[in-house]
This record gives C-alpha cells, sequence and structure tokens, in this order.
C-alpha cells in the first residue's frame, strides 16, 4: 500500500480535508434556517433540493464503498497500480453522511412550509427515473462478476452529472425573479470554501505521490469541486451584484407593508 512520503503534506492534507468536511457541512444549515425563520420555502427552488438528496445518496454509497470495502479497494489498486493511494478519505465519508441528514430536512421543510405555486418539475422527476433505472441496470450487469469498482464508479459519474444539473434550476430561478431572496447565499459561500478546499486536498495528495492518476482514480471528487466554485460565483455574483440583497429587502418590506391591513378610520364621538 501507497503510504506518505511528506508528514507537512500528510499534516495539511488532514487539515484541509477537515476544512472542507465543516464548510461543506455547516452550508447545510443556512438555509435550513432560512426557511425555518421565514416559515416558508418560496425562493428555495424545489429541483434542487430533490436532485442533491439523490446526488449525496450516491456519493455516500461511493465514498463508504471505497473507504470500507477490501474488495473495492482490492478493484482499485489492481486497476491503479498497488502504490496508489485510496483518493477518499474518513472526512468524505463523515461529510457525506451528514449530508444526506441534512440534505433531507429542506426536502421535509418543503412538506410543511408555505411553498406558493413552486413544485418539483416533470423534468426533475424525469432525471432521477431515468438515473435511477440506470443505476438499476448497471448493478445487475455488474452482479456475475462482481465489478463493484466500476459500478461504484457508475455511481460517482451520475453524481457529478446531478451536481452539474442541480443548481442550474436555482439560478434560472434567481435569474427569472430577478432576486436571491429565499435563496441563503450564507450556503453559497460556504460551499465555495469547501469546494476550494476539496480540490486543494487532491492536489496535495498528487503532489506527495508524484503522480496524478490520484485525480485520475477520483474525477468525481475533482470535478464535483470545480463545478459547485463555478455556479457558486454565479450565485454570489447574482447576490452581490446582479440582484443586491438590499434589492431584496426593500422588496420584502414592501410585499410586507402592503400585506398589512390598513387602519380604518374610528368614528368621532358625539
Amino acid at each position: 500500500m501507497a503510504s506518505w512520503r511528506s508528514a507537512p503534506l500528510h499534516v495539511s492534507y488532514d487539515v484541509v480535508g477537515w476544512i472542507a468536511f465543516i464548510c461543506w457541512s455547516v452550508s447545510f444549515y443556512p438555509q435550513i434556517l432560512l426557511n425555518y425563520r421565514r416559515k416558508s420555502v418560496v425562493g428555495m427552488n424545489f429541483d434542487y433540493m430533490v436532485l442533491n438528496l439523490v446526488k449525496q445518496t450516491w456519493y455516500f454509497v461511493y465514498n463508504l464503498s471505497l473507504y470500507f470495502s477490501s474488495t473495492v479497494q482490492k478493484q482499485y489498486h489492481d486497476k491503479y497500480g498497488i502504490k496508489e493511494m485510496i483518493p477518499v478519505a474518513v472526512n468524505d465519508v463523515a461529510f457525506s453522511a451528514h449530508a444526506i441528514l441534512l440534505s433531507a430536512v429542506p426536502v421535509f421543510q418543503i412538506a410543511i412550509y408555505e411553498r406558493g405555486n413552486q413544485k418539483v418539475s416533470k423534468i426533475a422527476i424525469g432525471i432521477m427515473v431515468i438515473m435511477w433505472s440506470s443505476i438499476a441496470v448497471c448493478f445487475f450487469i455488474a452482479l456475475p462478476k462482481h465489478h463493484w469498482l466500476w459500478l461504484v464508479s457508475i455511481l460517482n459519474v451520475m453524481q457529478v452529472i446531478l451536481t452539474v444539473i442541480k443548481y442550474v434550476p436555482q439560478a434560472v430561478m434567481n435569474f427569472l425573479r430577478k432576486s436571491t431572496e429565499g435563496w441563503s447565499v450564507g450556503f453559497t459561500l460556504l460551499d465555495f470554501a469547501g469546494s476550494v478546499a476539496t480540490y486543494g486536498q487532491m492536489v496535495m495528495q498528487s503532489i506527495d505521490q508524484g503522480s496524478w492518476k490520484n485525480v485520475s482514480g477520483n474525477i468525481g471528487k475533482v470535478l464535483v469541486a470545480l463545478v459547485s466554485i463555478l455556479f457558486d460565483i454565479i450565485f454570489m455574483c447574482q447576490h452581490y451584484l446582479l440582484y443586491p440583497a438590499k434589492h431584496n429587502k426593500s422588496e420584502t418590506s414592501t410585499e410586507l407593508e402592503n400585506s398589512k391591513p390598513v387602519d380604518q378610520p374610528q368614528p368621532e364621538h358625539v
């Protein structure tokens, strides 16, 4: 098995990995708390939340399999070489387990809070049906010869595809509404920090090993980080430059003022 050549890089890898874990894990809370304070999920795109829950589920299965399964690890080393390190760290497993739970909370909030006329689109439902069906087919293909690394790699590819898809509905929704009201910028900032840290972690491992096979061996993790960074930049531009928060607040205040009952004039006493 491969081992770290540089102790400082090893320590830095672990530190940066847990920074990514903290940022990504905490990033789920601002949206949940915003929904709770507003008692509303208006402005939070339902397609994003549902697709994100599926994505996190597949990411968890991938990390769990590659980190704990000796069979999958053996198949990984057979494919990439016995000296190559497993590109999944314990913080990846911890994050993905936490992510499933926290991704389910906003979906539950959709059922109990004001949601206006928003609903999960037929396109999102169709995407999930196609992807779950594809995974089922791949499972039966892998089963006879126990090609489990191939199967979890397919899961990894699927979750990368969902990462690309899931952000689009929210970005489009913000554009059409010309507002980020209901979408937490706290999530965006923390997601951005976690994605940068994750990418840095993979680079550190590759520098230490003098090989970029660890990147190609877990290309899904790298692509997820890069795609997340791209969309986080888009969301930050929407929130701070295109549709500033002060405009959102003024619009909200106006709506609240308009919703207040008009005081009726009191009859004068004779």
